[in-house]
């Protein structure tokens, strides 16, 4: 069983000592599944079919029905039924929650395999085995691959738990010819050979990586659905068309742009077109920004582009009204002005407003104190002669004349 740095022991009360239905992220694995109903036990019925959940490699995951009533909880190890012989992978999830899962991935009954067996100490033997050699089979498929010629590059190489099959994962832009690439792989590996071709973010999730963001990449941690990605969601949300800060390490649009993409589209329902054109006694004023957060909109003159005016959106609607009645409205540096003018004098809306109040009253009397001091000293006469006691010379010892030599 595998578990997490924290986790001592396979009891039942702590992280993965509860058998990896924690929320502490699931023994370092990818696409975890938090299991929130592994406190809730159905009542078990004869007929009624169990299903679980099995990782493999990286992102590979899939159903699998336990037809035999085994006593599988996550973290075991387990022999299910492949194309072609057995696979080895560890059960991911339990219980009703598979059934949730099921349904959300629209899993096809008739489709899913049966689990054989826990797997034995021969079937993990074999199964590390074939795990530490999937490395150098990758880079040899290169090497071939390379030798042919042709334009493709091997992604990954994943061998079925019994080392009967070796399926090599492969990007490419367009048709590769495999005639002679199999023959190839099958003399070279002596296994039967699967070919199947990935997108470059299907790469990025087998491979893994640290995004820009400093945290590592959605798309190898919980993203399953990789949605497209274009231009628009960066324009939506007021992003500088640059390709570098843009794509992620797949080389496409990252993903995140998507992710706050609805609320930018709800938040700019209220404001007018980027193509709003103001009529002003001094000409016509084009907006240059839209500032989402502070629902505002940035207007400069054709002539003077350097100068940029704020205006607010619903003062902004108003002034659009004007226009449309043919009413020009008043130059934009005298809307500043305004602007200006409406000052919070009691300042209502500043939350630290009393901490200033009170520092600055402070302030003011350590001046009045200071103040207070310098006149009490130039109001009273001088101290050096009266506070002073005279000097009794007669009280003074007399020193003693010189003795002549």
């Amino acid at each position: 069983m595998e578990t997490c740095g924290s986790c001592s022991s396979n009891d039942l009360p702590k992280g993965c000592k509860n058998n990896g239905a924690c929320g502490t992220g699931s023994c370092n694995t990818k696409l975890s599944v938090f299991d929130w109903l592994s406190n809730i036990h159905s009542p078990i019925l004869e007929n009624q079919p169990q299903y679980i959940e099995v990782r493999f490699k990286n992102d590979r995951k899939d159903f699998y029905k336990n037809d035999s009533s085994l006593p599988i909880s996550i973290g075991d190890v387990v022999a299910v039924e492949g194309n072609s012989g057995h696979d080895i992978g560890v059960v991911s999830l339990t219980g009703e929650l598979v059934k949730v899962q099921m349904r959300k991935k629209k899993a096809k009954l008739e489709e899913i395999h049966k689990v054989y067996r826990k797997a034995t100490a021969k079937d993990i033997e074999i199964w590390q085995n074939n795990r530490n050699k999937e490395n150098a089979v990758m880079l040899e498929a290169r090497r071939i691959a390379k030798g042919l010629g042709l334009q493709m590059k091997i992604c990954d190489a994943e061998y079925q738990g019994d080392g009967s099959k070796v399926t090599l994962y492969y990007t490419a832009e367009g048709r590769v010819d495999f005639r002679q690439l199999i023959k190839d792989y099958a003399m070279a590996f002596r296994s039967k050979i699967d070919m199947r071709q990935i997108g470059y973010r299907q790469e990025s999730a087998k491979v893994g990586g640290i995004g820009s963001c400093g945290r590592e990449l959605c798309c190898s941690t919980w993203l399953t659905d990789f949605r497209s990605v274009n231009t628009a969601a960066a324009r939506y949300q007021q992003l500088s068309i640059n390709p570098q800060k843009l794509a992620g390490q797949c080389g496409k649009l990252k993903c995140c742009l998507n992710f706050e993409l609805d609320t930018y589209v709800d938040a700019l329902a209220d404001f007018p077109s980027n193509q709003t054109v103001l009529n002003t006694e001094k000409g016509k004023a084009y907006c240059i920004k839209v500032d989402v957060f502070r629902k505002q909109m940035w207007f400069t003159y054709a002539d003077n582009s350097i100068s940029w005016y704020p205006i607010d959106i619903y003062d902004l609607q108003k002034l659009i009204e004007l226009n449309k009645k043919g009413i020009d409205i008043k130059p934009l540096d005298e809307l500043k002005e305004k602007e200006a003018l409406k000052i919070d004098l009691i300042e209502e809306n500043n939350l630290n407003r009393f901490e200033n109040r009170n520092r600055s009253n402070n302030k003011r009397k350590n001046k009045n104190k200071s103040q207070q001091r310098k006149t009490n000293k130039a109001a009273s006469p001088n101290p050096s002669n009266e506070s002073k006691p005279a000097v009794n010379n007669s009280n003074q010892k007399k020193r003693a004349p010189k003795r002549p030599k």
